[in-house]
């Protein structure tokens, strides 16, 4: 099993509606919100976001 990569401090995003947030803990967490969740307004800064939490799990970056 793969390591989620903890956060030192989670990093809370909103989401589609005004005043709903989510709590982010992990590069593991991060990445399945940007897979899934994340609004389809999707760019450049989604695929670098994304790009860069897969790094993170395959350990080429570190969350810190």
């Amino acid at each position: 099993m793969m390591d989620n990569k903890p956060f030192e401090v989670p990093v809370v995003v909103e989401l589609g509606h005004v005043g709903k947030y989510r709590h982010i803990r992990s590069a593991q967490e991060a990445a399945e919100c940007l897979m899934t969740v994340w609004p389809l307004n999707r760019g450049p800064r989604h695929r670098d976001a994304l790009d860069t939490c897969l790094k993170v799990l395959e350990g080429y970056r570190s969350t810190t």
